[in-house]
């Protein structure tokens, strides 16, 4: 069963994203559709093909030849890759796809992160985010935004989504319940984000869609109220 929360306004004001590092343009890659984490390397889908970067060197040290037009999750052992209508479930060690699901926007989905045993899914046209059964695609959960979401992540209990529209992007965090918008990195004029990955500490890795960039975006920490 789906429940559905609604974003409630004013927002806090928005504040200057900072970015520590930027990754690439890679050879051959023109578009980051979505990024990724599993804990020693950033994955990014750039189309035809995924690929592992070393945050260290910013080097391509591997790819898969997978097709990847949206968001990239990492579940602890599998990468997950929104490809067209589908999510392939794929191991990361021999590139196979070894499952695939449906994705809840048919084609309209966004950004791909996993949290606690789901799979959580930005629609982007829809300025919605689904928490999905990995198993089925089923829909368990909606949150709306006013915004479109281009990405999403988890990270200490906070739900975090990446926005594009008007040549303007944000990352944001927002409450899981109502969908209250509760922090705003707004990113430079120009600056896009294609999908979005915490690091499990204080980066937002963060696609630059036609830039064929990855951007690191420092994490701010919730204050205590």
């Amino acid at each position: 069963m789906s429940t559905k929360t609604r974003s409630h306004p004013p927002q806090p004001a928005a504040r200057p994203a900072e970015i520590v590092r930027e990754f690439g343009p890679f050879a051959g890659v023109t578009q980051v559709h979505g990024v990724s984490y599993d804990g020693t390397r950033v994955w990014a889908a750039t189309g035809a093909q995924l690929l592992a970067i070393d945050p260290r060197s910013g080097e391509v040290t591997r790819s898969l030849q997978r097709t990847g037009d949206a968001g990239t999750a990492f579940d602890g052992k599998h990468l997950w890759q929104i490809a067209e209508s589908r999510i392939d479930k794929i191991d990361p060690a021999t590139g196979d796809v070894v499952a695939s699901i449906p994705a809840p926007g048919g084609g309209g989905d966004s950004g791909l992160t996993w949290a606690e045993g789901s799979l959580w899914v930005g629609n982007y046209r829809g300025r919605r985010i689904h928490q999905i059964d990995p198993a089925t695609g089923a829909i368990q959960r909606t949150i709306e935004s006013n915004r479109f979401v281009t990405g999403v992540t988890w990270v200490d209990g906070e739900l975090w989504h990446g926005t594009w529209e008007a040549d303007e992007s944000e990352l944001r965090r927002v409450d899981l319940r109502s969908g209250e918008v509760l922090d705003r990195l707004q990113m430079p004029p120009g600056t896009g984000v294609s999908g979005l990955e915490s690091d499990g500490a204080d980066l937002l890795y963060c696609g630059g869609g036609g830039s064929g960039k990855v951007r690191a975006v420092r994490r701010p920490r919730a204050q205590p109220n």
